[in-house]
C-alpha cells in the first residue's frame, strides 16, 4: 500500500529526490514523494525472471539496457514526477552516452509493472496509460493473481492476454517474446 512520506519542503524535485536515498523506496508524483511497500517475493520472482529474460535478449543482440525499479524515469518536470517501473528497457540508441547516474531523462522504450496483492489494479492501469502518454513505446502489466498480462501502446486499444499467450516484443524488442506461462509456474 503506498503513503505519503513527509518531507520538510511542501514540494520536492528529482534532483532532490535523488539526494535523499532513506526515502526509497518511493517515486515522486507531482512533487509528493510517495513511498512504496516491498511487494513480496511472487512478485520479485515474476520481476526477476521478467528482468533477466530481457537482459539476455539485450545483451545477445547489443539493443539496449534492461533496469530494474530502482533506477526511476523523469516522467514530467514542475512540478516533478519520477515513476518506477518494475523492470524497464531503453536501446541504445536512445542511451548513446550510457545510463546517467541519476533519474533516467527519458521515458524508458519498455517499462513493466508486476500487479502485487496491496495494489490496486485501476492505480496500476492509470500508471500505464501515464506512461504511455509520456512516450513510453510499450507497457506491460503483469498480474500474477489473475495469471494474465496486459499491453499499452500509446493510441491502441489495450490488449489483454491470458497465460497460454505470450508478452510481444514488436518492434521494440524485435523477435522477443515472453511465454506467460514461464512467469505463472510454481
Amino acid at each position: 500500500m503506498k503513503t505519503t512520506i513527509a518531507v520538510a519542503k511542501e514540494l520536492v524535485t528529482a534532483n532532490e529526490l535523488f539526494e535523499h536515498p532513506e526515502w526509497n523506496p518511493c517515486e515522486l508524483v507531482n512533487g509528493k514523494v510517495v513511498a512504496m511497500s516491498p511487494a513480496g517475493g511472487r512478485h520479485g520472482d515474476v520481476a526477476g525472471i521478467i528482468a533477466g529474460l530481457l537482459f539476455a535478449y539485450a545483451r545477445g543482440k547489443n539493443a539496449g539496457r534492461v533496469l530494474i525499479a530502482e533506477a526511476g524515469f523523469l516522467l514530467r518536470r514542475n512540478p516533478d514526477t519520477v515513476r518506477a517501473p518494475d523492470v524497464m528497457f531503453v536501446s541504445n540508441e536512445r542511451l548513446p552516452d550510457g545510463v546517467p547516474e541519476g533519474f533516467l531523462p527519458i521515458p524508458p522504450d519498455l517499462a513493466v509493472e508486476i500487479v502485487s496483492p496491496t495494489d490496486k489494479f485501476s492505480d496500476i492501469t492509470a500508471k500505464a496509460e501515464e506512461y504511455a502518454a509520456a512516450g513510453v513505446r510499450m507497457v506491460w502489466v503483469v498480474d500474477p493473481q489473475t495469471r494474465r498480462a496486459y499491453v499499452f501502446r500509446p493510441g491502441q486499444a489495450v490488449r489483454s492476454l491470458v497465460e497460454t499467450q505470450s508478452l510481444p516484443g514488436e518492434e521494440v524488442l524485435p523477435g522477443f517474446e515472453l511465454p506467460l506461462k514461464e512467469l505463472f509456474r510454481k
